[in-house]
């Protein structure tokens, strides 16, 4: 009969005990992966030369993550011959709402799902629960960040992630071919000044709603605005504005429902020889900020990836330099996901680069099931 290995059985049962449903009675000052992590370390694991690269390939996906540019798409492989952790960095807005859905073809196939800060991998933003096929993150600051995906220890299997952006807040006029007519940083009085803002043009005392469930702090009349609103949203750390109202329709202090009306469009303060037309604007303790990331209506989604099986070795038809790297032409490459456009690969080194399909060739088809792809748990994992 053969053997099980103790370092193989000894991770299946933490595997069983860190399941979907069990690691939210953790400590809730820690996120799945920190757990699973800590389950390592309190049963020596870390100490042993899979735990040592398990642990240093999560660092690894952080410190070397792959740029990509949203909305986004790949298929994934996490493959059975040894640890891995794969990070995507990418550029967010603030007022987006970023959605991530994460399909695993494997029922049982655990992937932590971590969300950081580029310039902050200590503590991450956002940890999706492993149960949840979708999460999504509302940005808060502008920048770059890095998603990090890793299975468990002595886990493969095929997974596709998508990443689609809209907006963080409901649309603040209720009329259906409103549309957006001036934006943000438009010229302004002979360009003295720029549009804080944008302005949705409908008809006449079509309601202007709450974009978001807030506190009313401001019903002003007079200036540039005529009848204004001012609405902080619970919870945020900035303040929606609506200007050119015909009539205000709530009281300072009022705390609204969002899509409860608030107000009716109209064409008071400098607007009085314009279209009616809500202006709609943003404001931080820094200032106005761009407003159509909060409220944009088209939802961006990726393009689909092409059909490739990840159960192959491919190599460099031609050398290429990747940062000040040099990889030689017939270098071969284990690849981990497909995009659109191209593979993310490992070099036997290593070294995790992306690779547009023409610059490849497939020398390799590995045995597997019909997809061509080892979805199933470790051995031992099966026999719990």
């Amino acid at each position: 009969m053969k053997r099980i290995s103790p370092i193989l059985l000894l991770v299946a049962c933490i595997n069983f005990s860190c399941g979907t449903t069990l690691h939210k009675i953790f400590d809730s000052n820690k996120t799945p992966h920190e757990e699973y992590a800590e389950k390592l370390e309190d049963k020596k694991l870390d100490n042993t030369p899979e735990g040592r690269a398990w642990l240093a390939a999560s660092k690894k996906a952080l410190e070397a993550p792959q740029a990509i540019q949203l909305p986004y798409r790949q298929t994934g492989y996490f493959q059975p011959d040894k640890p891995r952790s794969l990070g995507l960095k990418f550029r967010a807005k603030q007022g987006e709402r970023l959605t991530f859905t994460l399909s695993k073809k494997i029922n049982g196939l655990i992937i932590y799902s971590d969300l950081f800060k580029a310039n902050s991998v200590d503590a991450a933003v956002l940890s999706a629960d492993t149960s949840s096929s979708q999460f999504s993150f509302d940005v808060e600051e502008t920048g770059e960040y890095v998603l990090r995906l890793q299975p468990e220890l002595f886990r493969s299997g095929e997974y596709s992630l998508a990443i689609s952006v809209g907006p963080s807040l409901g649309f603040p006029v209720f009329y259906a071919k409103a549309n957006i007519g001036s934006f943000w940083g438009d010229g302004r009085d002979a360009g003295k000044r720029s549009h804080e803002g944008i302005d949705i043009f409908a008809p006449k005392h079509s309601p202007a709603i709450a974009a978001a469930d807030g506190y009313v702090t401001g019903v002003k009349e007079g200036g540039i605005g005529g009848k204004t609103v001012w609405l902080r949203p619970e919870g945020k750390n900035y303040t929606l504005y609506y200007a050119h109202l015909d009539k205000q329709l709530v009281r300072e202090g009022q705390f609204v429902k969002k899509g409860e009306t608030i107000g009716l469009v109209g064409n008071t303060g400098n607007a009085k020889y314009t279209p009616s037309h809500l202006h709609f604007g943003v404001y931080t303790y820094d200032g106005a900020i761009d407003p159509l990331p909060f409220v944009n209506k088209i939802i961006k989604t990726a393009p689909e990836v092409p059909s490739k099986s990840l159960a192959v070795s491919i190599k460099l038809v031609k050398s290429k330099k990747d940062d000040d790297d040099l990889i030689k032409a017939n270098t071969i490459l284990t690849p981990l996901a497909v995009n659109s456009k191209a593979y993310i690969a490992e070099t036997q080194e290593g070294k995790m680069i992306q690779i547009p399909f023409a610059e490849v060739k497939v020398i390799k088809q590995e045995s597997g099931p019909a997809n061509g792809l080892a979805t199933s748990p470790s051995p031992s994992s099966k026999k719990l």
